[in-house]
């Protein structure tokens, strides 16, 4: 499956070709294709899934070992198969919005929020 920038690339060596150019044009030109296309796979290469972890708390490295724990017995491993960007409020909950939209503009696939509060 050819690449946008290698579709590009092919088509100028087709169009110098049928021009007409010289051998040490067509060979930095070679050269310089040679270079993009690893280039242009890489970029198109699937990235990891990044989920967004949103506590209302501090650290809480028991949960946290929940959470990953969870996540293991779905085949999901923290750095090798899926993301995790963590944020935590520390009690301070007019912080929420701000963290959240923080998660939401870096992209996120998907926002976990936990907290210690329960709510009835």
């Amino acid at each position: 499956m050819a690449t946008r920038g290698q579709g590009r690339i092919e088509r100028r060596l087709a169009a110098i070709l049928a021009a007409g150019m010289k051998r040490r044009e067509f060979v930095t030109l070679l050269g310089s294709a040679a270079v993009a296309w690893p280039l242009a796979a890489r970029a198109q290469q699937p990235t990891k899934p990044v989920i967004g972890f949103l506590n209302t708390s501090k650290p809480n490295p028991p949960m946290l070992e929940e959470f990953r724990s969870g996540l293991a017995e779905n085949a999901y491993y923290e750095g090798q198969n899926v993301l995790i960007e963590y944020r935590w409020a520390e009690g301070h909950y007019d912080r929420l919005p701000a963290l959240a939209a923080e998660l939401v503009r870096n992209r996120v696939d998907v926002i976990v929020a936990a907290g210690d509060e329960v709510i009835e």
